[in-house]
């Protein structure tokens, strides 16, 4: 009897594996993907305070991450590194659980908000504990007024500002960065998006978001950053005179495009501006029926005094301006108006000569009354000072006075 050959045996059982190997490959491969629920993952480490974040990056670095919450809101859940290492709070100093301190663990705790709005609003105080003055500014501005007053889409410090890629408004120079300055109006586009279609369109807006040009305000610049009042209120009208001169008087920004720098001293020394600048300083919250800057130039649609259509430059353009108020007034009614400038020989030479005569003509004439004035008094006083003076022993009256006035005595005492 023939022994079976241990090589064939060897060959065989290796041959066996491989074909299990294979069948187990194909299967694995055509084997539908269950997804893995959180649940089912093991524990990974919580990052701790002070922890770099690059842990919770581990997970949250991933793209494309959402999440959703009862009523269908979704939230998005992936940061990404980069922008998030460039924003204000990307620094190794300040950790995620410094905001999300309710995350001590992995899975996370299930947040009972039903919406992304909810959501947001359990982050409502987070900020105020590194911004204080800020967060306190929004409270009393008429954001928070909103908001304490009900409306829960007020918006809250996360509607302006995205607290994992929010760039920081200064360099490292401490300017202004103005890439970040430029992005104002659209964030509050947000909200008053109307209102930025108008804008946008303006001397004003198309400076900042076409050239951003530094020059030019954004929202922030007329209406403030968290300490925003209500634009509707007497008190903010009266004001608004003050908020246009902040940079109409730089002569640093208006030589650049050749604008007076005068325009604060014009309108307060006419008449309009005059009872303005009395109603601010008196009655701060009464209304006045005179004109400030924006009643004649525009609120979010101001554009240039030369703009063929609109500009005041412009004389028909202006007439219809100042017939809002003067409905009688003339085609040479705008004739004298000086458009913000100080008269000079080159620029409305008439007034300018008329107002050197004046300068003149007026002390003269004031001057030498009241030369004459003194000079009489002084005359008057000496007169009167002579006469109250007595008569020196010396002197000797004439010949056959004393007599006289001794007999003329002497009458008196007879008569009875």
């Amino acid at each position: 009897m023939n022994r079976p050959n241990p090589r064939f045996f060897g060959w065989m059982m290796v041959s066996g594996l491989a074909l299990i190997a294979i069948a187990l490959s194909i299967w694995l491969l055509a084997a539908p993907v269950v997804p893995v629920l959180a649940s089912e993952l093991p524990a990974a480490p919580a990052p701790q305070d002070g922890a770099p974040n690059s842990q919770c990056l581990l997970c949250h670095g991933e793209p494309g991450q959402v999440t959703t919450f009862p009523n269908g809101d979704p939230l998005y859940v992936s940061i990404d590194p980069s922008l998030y290492g460039a924003s204000v709070h990307g620094s190794e100093t300040m950790s995620c659980v410094s905001c999300h301190v309710n995350i001590s663990g992995y899975p996370h705790p299930v947040s009972g908000a039903q919406s992304r709005r909810d959501y947001q609003l359990t982050y409502l105080e987070t900020c105020k504990a590194c911004h204080t003055e800020q967060f306190d500014n929004l409270q009393d501005s008429i954001h928070g007024e909103m908001f304490k007053a009900g409306n829960e889409n007020a918006p809250t410090c996360t509607d302006c500002h995205n607290p994992h890629t929010q760039p920081p408004m200064y360099n490292e120079s401490g300017k202004v960065n103005q890439n970040v300055r430029a992005e104002i109006p659209e964030t509050c586009a947000k909200c008053h998006n109307n209102i930025y279609e108008v804008y946008a369109g303006s001397v004003h807006g198309s400076g900042v978001i076409e050239g951003n040009n530094p020059d030019v305000p954004t929202c922030a610049d007329c209406h403030g950053v968290h300490e925003i009042v209500d634009p509707t209120t007497a008190s903010f009208r009266l004001s608004s005179v003050e908020m246009c001169a902040k940079c109409h008087t730089d002569a640093s920004i208006m030589d650049k495009y050749g604008l007076s720098t005068a325009v604060l001293d014009t309108y307060v020394a006419d008449f309009h501006g005059t009872t303005v600048t009395l109603f601010e300083k008196q009655h701060p919250d009464e209304e006045t029926n005179k004109p400030v800057c924006y009643d004649c130039h525009g609120v979010h649609d101001i554009l240039s005094v030369n703009d063929p259509e609109k500009g005041i430059a412009i004389k028909q353009n202006m007439l219809v301006t100042c017939q809002r108020c003067h409905p009688d007034a003339t085609t040479n009614f705008p004739e004298s108006w000086l458009s913000h400038y100080i008269p000079s020989p080159d620029r409305y030479p008439l007034v300018y000569w008329v107002g050197i005569f004046y300068k003149i003509f007026i002390p003269t004439v004031l001057g030498g009354m009241g030369l004459f004035v003194a000079t009489d008094i002084f005359r008057r006083q000496v007169e009167k000072k002579k006469k109250s003076e007595p008569t020196s022993p010396d002197e000797k009256s004439p010949p056959g006075e004393t007599g006289e006035k001794e007999n003329a005595k002497s009458d008196e005492e007879v008569k009875p």
